[in-house]
Formats: C-alpha cells, structure tokens, sequence
C-alpha cells in the first residue's frame, strides 16, 4: 500500500484547507458530520470552505469526503449529480440509512 505522502503535513497544517482535512479524516466509519459542524472546528473557516476544501481534495489523500453532509442531514446535490449517488451509496455500504426522504438522522449517525 502506498504512504499517504499528506498525513506527514498535517501536523504543521498551515492552510485552513489542510485543517479542513485533518478534521474529516477522524469522522469515524458509519458516521458522518455537516461542513457546518467541521467549520465550527477550524477557526477561520466557514461552511461554505470546507464545501470548497472537499471539492478542492486530490484523489491520492484517501479523504473520506463521504462522510461530510450538509445541515439538514441531506447529501448536497453537485453539478452532475453523479458524485452525490456515489456519496449515499458509499455511506449506506458503511451502514448508515436514509429516511424516506433521503435524511440521515444525526442523532444515530452523527460523529459530533
């Protein structure tokens, strides 16, 4: 398996995208948090950066990008839409489910 050549930097994590990373990197399996709440955790940032950090993440850093859903619980519709059926589909093989209404309820699948 390679080595993850991005773990090295997180210690001195400089930008705010980096902290960013470093935070959805602990989401924990069958877990999931909102770019609000990983906002909340790095100072400087907002919801709306963390959404860009996410976008901006290379391939090769293994992020688990799945994880990061918005405030209503809801995964967020991209451009195409194909990367928000891979997110839900990723997320319900880690066992975590959708209501009805495509919801996930932060109570049972919430990290913070």
């Amino acid at each position: 398996m390679e080595e993850n050549i991005y773990i090295r930097s997180w210690s001195n994590a400089g930008t705010l995208y980096d902290r960013v990373y470093e935070i959805v990197m602990q989401i924990p399996y069958g877990a999931v948090a909102s770019y609000g709440q990983i906002s909340m955790l790095v100072p400087g940032s907002t919801p709306r950066l963390v959404g860009y950090a996410m976008a901006s993440a290379p391939a090769a850093m293994n992020l688990p990008w799945h994880r990061v859903i918005n405030a209503k619980g809801r995964v967020s519709v991209r451009g195409s839409g194909s990367s928000s059926h891979e997110q839900r589909k990723r997320l319900e093989k880690e066992g975590v489910r959708f209501d009805g209404r495509g919801v996930i309820d932060f109570e049972l699948y919430g990290w913070l």
